[in-house]
């Protein structure tokens, strides 16, 4: 875990930009590299000593920014260190200069209140609101803890848009700099969150700072968590866009909020959820469901999940991150793309969610998607939008649901290699992706083309994961 748990008085969340070095001369340079290394990296004054002790130790520091940041460590000044400290960034020291905060700071209840005191002009009120919202419950998926909302009155987390000196001892600084920051938790201003309205916050356009992604970052630190050196965690002290509609904490997240208040214990399950993340290229690995979800492919294994898109692939994550009322240890799972809605199996129940929040009134039983009784698990699923069919397989057959008269075929079920000739087996999980259908068996996958009706391809079922 790279999550520092060291605390200062304030936290803030910088933008990263393309920068190019800024044309200077040597003195001017060298005077920017000190004024860094003082501010964020305690490089203190040492008159009277002689020239080589100070160069020593701005060496040191020079090496110890270098090291948080992943750049090559030299202790010696580059053009690539020199362009790392020229972009905007956190205000808050990489290296803790205050003694006052004890590790472990947290809040000693679970029932914290947050109050939004004014808003920005950039959005309406109530996109502000949803953002705020939104913000806090990525920290509440994940832990015990609720929020609620007040109106009047302090709160422990007081929320405000201001611009340079605004009520704090530490002003903004204009566009592009300092975008929010946020106090540790502690009586009076402890936990409160700041955010610099010379900014452009938004909603969901990339055109600008999107809120949500802002406020979720801070909020961590409300909660007690520092920087993190890990570049894809949320708690990462620089800007980077990520798409809300499927933001996920990073392993690294969770780990440090589950250090300060343990994992959300509202959900009950029939045995604890295994925290240790399988291993992504096993060539042994049994998937245990496969699905997709708006263009995105999601591989299930245990208590965790793979994410892999045309952009990137990521995992193992928790399950919980991502869907906090799902199951750990799923049978099935698949997305009708026609309702815009994502099924998981896990036994006799089903759950369905619109992304990620649940269905009103889900779990159900396998008999709300027109499965028999005689069922007790379905073992893979897949929706086939050409047909508007559902596939529910059982080991080495399949069930087929119309989705359209919501009725099963008749002479359901039927050995998979009827429909899919070739394919052998039992089938632990099936998606169909780009014209393919593909079929996991244990460790193999069968490749399928929906046009040519042949097996096209036998692959390790670890084929997609980021190995």
């Amino acid at each position: 875990m790279k999550t520092h748990y060291k605390f200062c008085i304030v936290i803030g969340l910088m933008m990263t930009v393309n920068s190019s070095p800024i044309s200077r001369g040597v003195e001017e340079d060298d005077a920017f590299v000190e004024s860094y290394l003082k501010k964020f990296y305690n490089l203190t004054e040492q008159t009277g000593t002689a020239s080589h002790g100070r160069f020593s130790q701005m060496s040191l520091k020079i090496a110890e920014m270098q090291k948080f940041f992943g750049l090559t460590v030299t202790g010696t000044m580059d053009s690539e260190t020199l362009n790392v400290m020229k972009k905007p960034r956190c205000g808050v020291p990489d290296v803790a200069q205050y003694s006052t905060f004890r590790e472990g700071l947290k809040w000693k209840t679970n029932e914290l209140t947050y109050r939004i005191e004014n808003y920005t002009p950039d959005m309406t009120a109530a996109e502000v609101d949803d953002s705020i919202h939104r913000a806090l419950q990525v920290w509440a998926r994940v832990t015990p803890l609720r929020f609620t909302r007040i109106h009047s009155g302090p709160a422990h987390i007081m929320i405000s848009f201001g611009r340079g000196y605004h009520g704090d001892f530490f002003p903004f600084d204009g566009p592009h700099g300092t975008l929010a920051h946020a106090f540790a938790p502690s009586a009076g201003i402890g936990g409160d969150a700041h955010f610099d309205d010379d900014e452009y916050f938004t909603f969901r356009s990339t055109n600008g700072y999107i809120l949500f992604l802002v406020a979720a970052h801070e909020f961590g630190h409300s909660l007690g968590l520092s920087h993190s050196s890990d570049s894809d965690a949320l708690m990462y002290p620089t800007y980077s866009y990520r798409d809300p509609n499927s933001f996920i904490l990073s392993k690294d997240d969770v780990s440090g909020i589950h250090s300060l208040y343990g994992s959300n214990t509202r959900l009950k399950r029939p045995h604890k959820p295994d925290l240790k993340p399988p291993v992504t290229c096993d060539p042994n690995l049994v998937l245990d469901a496969v699905t997709t979800l708006r263009g995105e492919r999601f591989f299930f294994k245990n208590s965790f999940f793979w994410r892999v898109s045309t952009a990137y692939k990521t995992g193992p994550h928790l399950i919980q991150s991502f869907w906090p009322d799902a199951p750990d240890y799923i049978d099935a799972a698949y997305e009708n793309t026609a309702q815009d809605q994502l099924f998981f199996f896990k036994g006799q129940k089903v759950w369905v969610f619109k992304a990620t929040d649940i269905v009103q009134g889900y779990p159900k039983s396998l008999s709300s998607v027109g499965l028999p009784s005689t069922v007790k698990k379905i073992s893979a699923a897949l929706y086939d939008p050409d047909t508007g069919k559902t596939l529910f397989f059982v080991d080495n057959k399949y069930y087929s649901y119309d989705e359209k008269r919501k009725v099963m075929d008749k002479g359901s079920p039927k050995l998979v290699g009827k429909r899919f000739p070739g394919v052998t087996g039992k089938i632990t999980a099936a998606f169909q992706y780009r014209g393919f259908t593909y079929l996991f068996s244990g460790t193999r996958m069968f490749e399928y083309s929906n046009s040519s009706k042949k097996v096209l391809r036998e692959l390790n079922n670890n084929y997609f994961l980021p190995c």
